[in-house]
């Protein structure tokens, strides 16, 4: 007769899994924390995070040396999300709008005030901006991000702004960042009701950037859909009169996909 699975468990492999478990309902944890919440004694949890560290599961943030889920664990999920929901539907509208637009498309949504790419389609050019998919970005300086913070419910944007802008100075990453908290609200003010955002070279020197959000069925603003193109090849006009209306058009079809009616 067969033992139960359950006899072949390995009680490592299951700590494991509740250390990963534990991060579902919060950003970042410590050690300490993590300790307290598992059951288990700081050398354990230590030991399974360096060790998940290590494949890339956890990962450690540099300002405050607590842990957050890393990239791999966005890879798994998107392995199970692949045929489901937001990314399954979103897959098909990556590919036509870096086909139709010709530059790089990608699908990212907000996670504890950052910016978080979770899928990306190329186009054929030669020259191309590179796919972020798993990368953190900040939100100041994106299309991203400003489309996922303007366009979002208020409350989302009072978050940040007691939660991130109260509590350090915005990093001006180029000469074109707005790093003025008033200049920078006023501009979601805009975003919102144009219902797109551009980044013209204000995250990285020699990049352009144009993004839209994405809806659910309750028409809350659940991602955000962008191109990315080298400056050289995506002016200023060329945002506003040929590529947002590109942008803003698949994200609408995506919306309307999660059941979203505009």
């Amino acid at each position: 007769m067969r033992k139960p699975k359950g006899e072949y468990a390995i009680q490592t492999v299951i700590n494991a899994m509740r250390l990963l478990e534990a991060f579902s309902d919060e950003e970042e944890l410590g050690v300490t924390e993590l300790s307290r919440r598992l059951v288990l004694h700081k050398n354990n949890v230590f030991r399974l995070l360096a060790t998940l560290e290590q494949q890339g599961y956890i990962e450690q943030s540099s300002d405050n040396e607590r842990y957050r889920l890393g990239v791999k664990a966005l890879e798994l999920g998107r392995s199970f999300m692949r045929s489901r929901s937001l990314l399954g539907r979103a897959r098909p509208v990556l590919d036509g709008l870096a086909a139709k637009s010709g530059e790089t498309a990608h699908l990212a949504v907000l996670r504890g005030h950052e910016v978080v790419h979770l899928d990306g389609s190329q186009s054929e050019q030669l020259i191309t901006t590179g796919l972020r998919v798993g990368r953190r970005m900040p939100v100041h300086c994106t299309a991203l991000g400003k489309v996922l913070l303007g366009c979002a419910a208020e409350e989302v944007r009072e978050a940040y702004d007691r939660e991130v802008v109260a509590t350090r100075p915005m990093e001006k990453r180029t000469a074109t960042t707005i790093d003025d908290r008033d200049k920078f609200f006023e501009h979601l003010r805009t975003v919102a009701v144009r219902g797109f955002a551009h980044d013209l070279e204000e995250c990285e020197d020699g990049l352009c950037c144009v993004a839209a959000p994405v809806f659910d069925g309750e028409g809350g603003v659940v991602a955000a859909l962008s191109i990315s193109a080298p400056a050289f090849r995506l002016s200023a006009d060329d945002l506003l009169q040929e590529t947002s209306p590109l942008v803003v058009d698949a994200a609408g079809r995506l919306s309307r996909g999660l059941g979203y009616a505009s």
